[in-house]
């Protein structure tokens, strides 16, 4: 029991930061493997971070993935099958707004430095404090 409870508060502490050029060169992946490869991305949030829910849903994909291959080759009507062409295009676009939007976290904001002073110079003395040091 304290094991998980353990592993499950580390995981919950990982942040994983992305910029938008890498939610759309995930998403992109998704959309031009024409959703075959849409568990990859998962997988790296999953073993990035670690927590149920992304292991959750990079299972559900993969699934996913291994279940409409074979839907795919099975289908041999030359019109396709409109419930694989909906499954795939509605997986697609939950992918898409997951990447883009829900499992990246956003970048913190950095500090600003100290003071707003730049380093090696000095704290401004007013010349009227004199020099603490004597003449």
């Amino acid at each position: 029991m304290a094991m998980t409870t353990a592993a499950t508060t580390a995981g919950a502490g990982k942040r994983l930061e992305g910029g938008w050029f890498q939610r759309f060169a995930w998403a992109a992946l998704a959309w031009f493997s024409l959703g075959f490869l849409v568990w990859v991305p998962f997988l790296y949030v999953a073993a990035r971070r670690g927590r149920p829910s992304d292991w959750g849903a990079f299972a559900a994909f993969t699934l996913y993935a291994c279940v409409t291959l074979p839907w795919a080759v099975k289908t041999n009507n030359s019109d396709g099958d409109p419930f694989l062409g909906v499954a795939a295009l509605s997986t697609l676009l939950i992918a898409t707004w997951l990447l883009l939007f829900a499992v990246f976290d956003r970048k913190t904001p950095r500090p600003p430095l100290a003071m707003g002073m730049p380093y090696g110079q000095p704290p401004y003395q007013h010349p009227q404090q004199g020099y603490p040091y004597g003449r």
